[in-house]
């Protein structure tokens, strides 16, 4: 299969340089070049060519079999060397079950290389799985209602306001109903320095773009999606006063984040952030008349709409976590 190059429009200065940034990755793989690299999935029969490995610029995973489950359609915006399409792959395995899209030539051809050279060491893998496009995020080539699980990888952090906001209404748009976004990218509760975040080249670096966690949420839900979850909340990478035009240590962190294209409730979207429920009362349960019923000692995860108004009751026999950043499916919103 041929890589597809269409006609992309121009862009503006800071994506120009994250272009050449990632032309330069391509010719010249660098392991580790913006982010912590993430361990190729154990999985019977998968396994990544050097080279491949060596490309993998992502700051965590997107590929998680929870959301593979049935024959998805995917798409992945991005492509780096190829890691995430091949693991995508493993769980569709059909002709152009996996659509990657890449605004850059040289990664086009570097994946394209790269997952011809998987081919010859997965039995189970044909190249005709992955069509690989040019295209960009800030207007994809995909028809509307689609796509049933999009996937980027460190991408977003690079976008300024304007231009982040029209990237998620494109992911939204061609997503099917009840369609999942699932996306890792940098956050950072501490105020970055103007200086830093107008550095295009630090931005492309997955540095100086990081959001806080609760601002890079809301920017999900007000596209539209009604159910997010956080996946998990790592360490990342550390900008000091020794190396960086900061007058304090900004610890960053790399977030893994679904976003879920479900209708958004009346009293607002469910966000889990990995925050638990316990009843400990009198009664083999507690039912708080709003669809929530919590068996004694027995842990519900919950969003935080629900601790919330459980914490609100004021009780003594519910206890109610702090978020951990930890959700991994399951409980009641």
């Amino acid at each position: 299969m041929k890589v597809r190059f269409e006609k992309v429009k121009p862009m503006n200065m800071y994506l120009s340089v994250t272009h050449d940034l990632y032309r330069e990755a391509a010719l010249d793989p660098q392991q580790g070049l913006c982010c912590t690299t993430t361990p190729l999935w154990r999985l019977p029969g998968l396994s990544a060519p050097p080279r491949m490995l060596q490309m993998n610029y992502g700051c965590g995973s997107t590929v998680d079999p929870r959301d593979l489950a049935g024959e998805p359609s995917i798409l992945y915006v991005g492509v780096g060397g190829g890691l995430e399409v091949l693991q995508f792959s493993y769980f569709a395995r059909r002709k152009g079950a996996v659509v990657g899209l890449d605004v850059v030539d040289e990664m086009l051809e570097a994946c394209d290389a790269n997952l011809r050279e998987a081919e010859k060491d997965n039995t189970w893998f044909e190249r005709d799985f992955v069509d690989l496009r040019k295209g960009d995020a800030l207007g994809l080539p995909i028809d509307n209602e689609t796509i049933d699980v999009a996937a980027q990888n460190c991408l977003f952090n690079i976008f300024h306001d304007h231009e982040l906001q029209q990237a998620l209404r494109e992911m939204y748009r061609v997503l099917k109903p009840r369609g999942r976004l699932i996306l890792s990218d940098p956050v950072c509760d501490t105020s970055m320095p103007e200086k830093l975040k107008k550095d295009e080249r630090l931005r492309a670096l997955c540095l100086t773009g990081a959001l806080p966690l609760a601002d890079y949420i809301k920017r999900l839900t007000d596209i539209g999606f009604g159910t997010i979850e956080v996946r998990a909340r790592r360490p990342y990478r550390v900008l000091s006063p020794r190396h960086y035009e900061t007058a304090e240590l900004i610890r960053i962190e790399s977030v893994e984040v679904a976003a879920i294209k479900d209708p958004m409730p009346a009293d607002g979207p469910c966000v889990f952030t990995g925050k638990t429920a316990i009843y400990h009362g009198d009664e083999d349960f507690f039912d708080d008349g709003a669809g929530h019923v919590l068996k004694q000692n027995q842990p519900l995860a919950v969003c935080d709409k629900t601790a919330a108004a459980l914490t609100r009751r004021g009780s003594d026999e519910i206890y109610v976590s702090e978020s951990t950043f930890f959700y991994d499916g399951g409980g009641c919103c």
